[in-house]
């Protein structure tokens, strides 16, 4: 073998690289359950006690002692929400309210019904709703500028009058942008307040949306709330230090009793005060404080015990981020309010103004005048325009200039205000408190500091948040309970254990001891996924364990292929090391073509698809790449020292690669395929139309929410109920509307989807179809039934979802007929792969209609689409080893027009694969038919699909792609032959 030295160093090091980086995993699960028993109190679970526990050692050295928790956590594999359980959400900005906002609330007839119809145009097109728009304005006005109704004073100095619409244009799409961008870091900043481990954030490229994960999260109805509410920009007085210093001077003396009264306590001592009636220990020390007149500690003591807790820098106090709860706690209760002016508001500061010493951010806070309840003397709707800039010293600077009314109550703010700090706050996080120099009489004020550019630019993008409200909506929204995560997690191991399982034991059957050194890289292909999986911080979800599950059905195809090709040639008589050796050679071409074209499926997957789908695309990638490495190299190196071990003892010949199970099992197999063509086209389109009659005659397919918008529940009840009987109790409830229910993961869980309310996209809307679910399901009230889960998809982005997949579908198909003319030089052979694919599709889709008629009702979904196109890369691969073979048989450039030639070429090549055939086709079956059985409902759609498409993509490969090419290539005359002749030349 060459290279082979190069090849174990690799091995070595993607192992070692895949073992460092899975031990964050390991390490971040040991934490957490530590912080689970930690949050677990007399068999109660606090989850704030859990999120104090992990904020307490967030940036603490907790392995190795170098990283961190969180680098910890970063490192680690992250499960996705079908697994761990949380809240998810895809929040779209309105672009038109904001092209109202820049019109100056316009109500020129031409603007109102360029936005109507843009609105309409929208649900049937995937273009933004601002080029929409100004498609519209341009049909209904040809004549009519848009500076016309946006040149006014919200975009003074950005549009005038005499702007052309690609100025206009240029303006509105960058004040678009730009209102995403804020609501990105506004949804950042309350993400980070509400203390959620792990959360994600990230824009949808080409949207105006954003699409967050809350990993734990158990109050689905808290977090939409925090994510739908309107950004509250603020301008408040604030305290100084001096001001209020003689609290925290009394805070010392309240915190020293405190201590004493722990130790009191824990010492076994007796205190007078009830503390069970007086809420605990702080109720046992607000009582032992107001009978104590004397003065406790000596003021040495006193800032002892503050400097545990607060930490001073300069004029500024702070707090290491994993006290903050502790201190917000100490700042709810009464007799710490009373020791601080009654108006004084404490407020964390957006951003940390240093670190402890044990690495740990210090969060700063800020002390306002403002009373609870009582709005403050100035807020952002005032503004019209913010930005960042450079000062004449060259400074960076924010510029902020507001309207008439603002300008005024700003005027006599800052006039009162000299020499002291008014805070900016955005929804009770102050972002900035400069001091201020001098009235501000024109409403123009420019704010300068210890900034950096990027300072600027986010402080400008957030007060903008008062000049643009830039609302949201939640137009895709889901909530998986933890113990519905858990049986995920453990479905998702389970068919995972016993699909992996059953492959070993069939290439063990199979190939005897080659087999072994076969799942010995089918092991480390495993190994490696895992790996890569963690080294490129992935999310891991129930598809991607199906993704994983079903690459090891398909990483087989490739050492199938190579123990074939090694078979035939230790059949043909040749030794054992040289077989081994045009074994991997003759094998490596159609493994390469057959994971490429399934590649192009993943990587379409990947950047059309979303969530869970492109969580399966990530994984079957590096599963493909990862099976090409271990099959073609790592088995290469254990096959050869095998050999070599067998040749020193003697025992070459024992060394078959096949036991009495496949000895001799296809090596007489001798049917004519091609020409039973005709039959198997009658058979194959029979069944397709069949299909499509069946889904005619039911009004369609059972479309999932993915495609066609509303929301579903999972309901757990303590025993089995009848999903009829539910779907009428809540017939009445729903309001007589669209109503599903269908058993799911047992008979004590029923799955509700209804389209009730279904174009109500806003938070009153959850509720209202909450409350209705629940209102029918108290029917059932000694049944005990709980939400385990909740989803909602909005109609709009249900129907882009949609479009999406049919479009994923034909760039596929294009792709793969450009690689196969690419590769194989004939059109004929990219016809054949493409019709073959097109068959397959029918079929699944139609046998999903057949399958309603017998019960097994199934939801097509985004999950199920991945699933069409998981066929499509398997049926392919499958094609292209056939392909592939001919091609051997018969040069790269076949005369095609030799009928009878290609006839006998293609029915030997395809008896000639049949045993790969056959042993990809069972392995695949395998792991198919574990994940169907035990996958659960959630997968249910996926794996039904790839049962029907394992079976129908490898009759497929033999049946409809070979023959096509003889149809569309060849003819029925037989090439003239012109007999020899020999004749005298002329000198």
């Amino acid at each position: 073998m060459r290279y082979k030295s190069p090849i174990i160093w690799l091995t070595g090091i993607i192992s070692a690289i895949c073992l460092f980086f899975l031990s964050f995993t390991w390490k971040a699960n040991s934490v957490r359950e530590d912080a689970t028993k930690y949050a677990t109190v007399a068999g109660k679970f606090d989850p704030v006690r859990k999120v104090r526990y992990i904020d307490s050692l967030w940036k603490q050295p907790v392995y190795l002692g170098y990283w961190t928790l969180q680098d910890v956590t970063t490192y680690a594999i992250h499960k996705g929400l079908d697994l761990e359980g949380g809240y998810s959400a895809i929040m779209e900005v309105s672009p038109v309210e904001i092209l109202r906002a820049l019109s100056g609330k316009s109500n020129d007839p031409n603007f109102e019904k360029a936005i109507q119809e843009a609105s309409k145009a929208q649900v049937n097109s995937t273009q933004p709703f601002n080029e929409l728009f100004f498609e519209a304005f341009a049909k209904i006005a040809p004549n009519q500028k848009l500076a016309t109704i946006f040149a006014n004073s919200v975009n003074r100095d950005k549009i005038k009058s005499g702007s052309s619409d690609t100025e206009v244009k240029r303006v509105i799409n960058d004040e678009i942008d730009g209102a995403v961008d804020r609501v990105y870091q506004i949804t950042q900043s309350r993400i980070d307040g509400l203390g959620v481990t792990n959360p994600t954030i990230q824009r949808l490229p080409g949207t105006n949306r954003i699409q967050v994960e809350l990993p734990g999260v158990d109050n689905p109805e808290r977090a939409r709330k925090l994510l739908s509410g309107a950004a509250k920009l603020e301008f408040i007085e604030c305290y100084e230090l001096n001001d209020y210093g003689a609290g925290f001077t009394a805070l010392g003396d309240y915190l020293t009793k405190e201590e004493a009264l722990k130790k009191a306590i824990t010492g076994g001592k007796t205190v007078k005060a009830d503390s069970s009636k007086a809420g605990g220990l702080a109720g046992a020390l607000a009582a032992a404080s107001k009978k104590d007149t004397t003065k406790a500690k000596t003021d040495t003591t006193s800032a002892n015990a503050l400097s545990k807790l607060f930490i001073q820098l300069g004029n500024k106090l702070g707090v290491a981020r994993k006290d903050t709860p502790r201190v917000n706690e100490l700042f709810r209760r009464p007799e710490v309010k009373m020791m601080f002016p009654s108006n004084l508001t404490f407020l964390w500061e957006s951003k940390a103004i240093a670190t402890t010493k044990d690495g740990d951010d210090v969060i700063g806070f800020e002390a306002v005048k403002k009373s609870p309840g009582i709005a403050a003397p100035l807020e952002g709707d005032v503004i019209t325009d913010a930005g960042n800039d450079y000062d004449q010293n060259g400074r960076p600077e924010v510029t902020m200039t507001m309207n008439g009314t603002g300008a005024r109550i700003w005027k006599n703010l800052t006039a009162a205000s000299i020499g002291k700090r008014i805070a900016i706050v955005l929804d009770n996080t102050v972002q900035s408190a400069p001091t201020i120099n001098g009235e501000i009489p024109s409403g123009r004020s420019s704010i300068t500091g210890s900034f950096t550019p990027e300072d600027t630019k986010d402080l400008a993008s957030k007060l903008k948040a008062g000049k643009l409200p830039a609302p949201t909506r939640i137009v895709e929204d889901a909530f998986v309970g933890p113990s519905l995560g858990q049986e995920s997690i453990n479905q998702g191991y389970l068919s995972m254990a016993i699909g992996l399982l059953l492959v070993i034991l069939f290439m063990i059957a199979y190939y005897g001891s080659p087999g072994w050194m076969a799942n010995a890289a089918l092991l480390f292909n495993v190994f490696f996924i895992v790996g890569i999986l963690a080294n490129f911080q992935s999310v891991l979800t129930l598809p991607g364990i199906a993704g994983i599950v079903l690459t090891l059905g398909m990483a087989v195809d490739a050492n199938v292929l190579i123990n074939e090709r090694i078979r035939e040639e230790l059949h043909a008589g040749k030794g054992l090391m040289q077989s081994i050796s045009l074994g991997y050679e003759k094998a490596l071409s159609a493994i390469l073509d057959g994971n490429i074209t399934t590649a192009l499926i993943g990587i379409i997957l990947f950047f059309m698809g979303s969530g869970s789908v492109k969580g399966f695309a990530v994984t079957l990638l590096i599963g493909l790449a990862t099976s090409v490495f271990t099959a073609v190299f790592v088995s290469h190196l254990m096959i050869e020292w095998m050999a070599k071990r067998a040749i020193a003892a003697g025992r070459e010949k024992e060394m078959t690669f096949e036991t009495f199970i496949s000895k001799d099992l296809f090596s007489k197999f001798n049917f004519d395929f091609i020409g039973k063509r005709k039959i198997s086209y009658i058979f194959s389109w029979s069944l397709i139309a069949v299909g499509i009659i069946v889904l005619v005659m039911q009004g369609g397919f059972n479309l999932g929410l993915d495609f066609k918008g509303g929301r579903s529940f999972v309901v757990d009840f303590s025993k089995p109920i009848t999903a009829g009987n539910l779907k009428d109790a809540l017939a009445n409830s729903f309001e007589g509307k669209g109503v599903e229910v269908k058993t799911f993961n047992g008979d004590t869980k029923l799955k509700v989807s209804t389209s009730y309310l279904v174009e109500d996209e806003s938070a009153g809307g959850n509720q209202k179809v909450r409350l209705a679910l629940e209102n029918g399901l108290k029917q059932f009230a000694d049944s005990k039934p709980t939400i385990v889960s909740e989803s909602k998809v909005g109609a709009t982005i249900a129907d882009d979802i949609l479009k999406k997949s049919f479009i994923a579908i034909f760039y596929s198909l294009i792709a793969i007929f450009i690689y196969i003319l690419i590769r194989f030089r004939k059109w004929q052979y990219s016809l054949g792969g493409i019709v073959a694919l097109l068959h397959d599709t029918l079929v699944v889709l139609g046998m999903t209609g057949i399958m309603r008629l017998v019960g097994l009702d199934l939801e097509v979904d985004q999950v199920y689409i991945a699933a069409i196109l998981t066929v499509i890369g398997y049926s392919i691969n499958d094609t292209v080893v056939v392909f592939d073979r001919i091609r051997e048989e018969i040069g790269p450039d076949p005369d095609l027009g030799n009928k009878e030639l290609m006839i006998k070429t293609i029915n030997q090549s395809i008896n000639h694969t049949m045993s790969r055939t056959v042993m990809t086709a069972t392995t695949v079956f395998l792991v198919v038919s574990v994940l169907l059985f035990f996958g659960g409902d959630i997968l249910r759609g996926f794996s039904f699909a790839m049962f029907i498409g394992c079976v129908f993509g490898t009759y497929s490969s033999i049946f409809v792609a070979a023959p096509i090419v003889i149809d569309f290539g060849t003819s029925n005359k037989k090439k003239e032959v012109i007999p020899a002749t020999v004749t005298a030349k002329k000198a």
